[in-house]
């Protein structure tokens, strides 16, 4: 709420974003596609307690060409899911070959949405030395947003530490979504990326409420462990266990209004190589611990 009230609480829901469900595997490190079938993984997701499911672009892709997306669609219907989302869209500010590559990708998962009833796709950006202006990020992000009003799906940006300069941290991303003001562009609130970027908690309250489109937990070490990159994938822990005072990061986001889906992105190499299901019921667990705990600071 916009005059800083915390929201009454509802049940809790959550999604698992989807590396959350993808098994041993992670990007950067040879096929990026989960060892596991969409059918498995959906089944898994609901038998853990959420109500929403992520996919990559590459396991849409998988998905599509094996049972076909209204299969998928089907088996998220018969499983309760339902809240869906996509992921991840990057060069979208680029030219060139980047920027087709960006557009098929991006095309592909719009054609997904009407067949799933995909509620966000998250984007982000990548730094890879070219030089970007901030007025070529929030052009390139209002058209994208435009483009995902015409394909009825909500645009979500999530920040990295490792992004592109201007926009590494949380309060960067909140200027962008602000300054272009497009309705249908918002972000996605991730407190590894604000806790590693160094941004206050309280600091988020700058943000609109109307501007935050998800809201994905996770915790850690103090330290960054290897590359930044290496961090965020393998070093993520369950909500309560690491350094992030997970619980005053939910308590911030309750001021701001947030009584939405919560997301699970969990990202760890020892946990990757164990069950999926009991990873997956573990860190919603967890994640709804912190929560109740913030929850009954606020009422206090």
């Amino acid at each position: 709420m916009a005059d800083g009230r915390a929201a009454v609480p509802t049940p809790l829901e959550f999604v698992a974003a989807c590396w959350t469900s993808a098994g041993d595997v992670m990007p950067l490190r040879g096929p990026d596609t989960s060892p596991l079938d969409v059918r498995t993984r959906i089944e898994a997701v609901s038998r853990a307690g959420y109500t929403g499911f992520g996919l990559t672009h590459a396991d849409l892709r998988v998905a599509r060409e094996t049972v076909g997306l209204p299969t998928v669609a089907q088996l998220l219907r018969d499983n309760g899911l339902t809240t869906v989302q996509l992921e991840r869209v990057v060069d979208w500010w680029t030219t060139g070959e980047r920027r087709a590559r960006s557009d098929a990708l991006r095309q592909d998962l719009f054609d997904a949405c009407a067949v799933l009833g995909v509620d966000n796709i998250k984007i982000g950006a990548d730094d890879d030395g070219e030089p970007v202006t901030y007025d070529e990020l929030c052009a390139g992000f209002d058209a994208l947003a435009d483009a995902g009003r015409e394909a009825g799906v909500r645009i979500a940006y999530e920040n990295t530490p490792f992004s592109p300069p201007p926009i590494r941290t949380t309060e960067q991303a909140i200027d962008l979504v602000t300054d272009v003001g497009n309705a249908n562009g918002g972000l996605m609130l991730d407190v590894w990326h604000a806790y590693r970027g160094g941004t206050p908690y309280d600091a988020l309250l700058r943000l609109a409420p109307e501007r935050l489109f998800g809201v994905e937990l996770d915790d850690g070490a103090a330290e960054v462990v290897g590359t930044q990159i290496e961090d965020t994938f393998d070093n993520r822990l369950f909500c309560g266990t690491g350094d992030f005072d997970v619980v005053s990061f939910v308590e911030v986001v309750r001021r701001l209004g947030w009584d939405g889906v919560w997301g699970i992105e969990h990202m760890s190499e020892t946990d990757r190589r164990r069950p999926v299901e009991v990873v997956l019921r573990e860190a919603r667990e967890a994640a709804a611990s912190c929560i109740a705990q913030a929850d009954e600071r606020i009422a206090a």
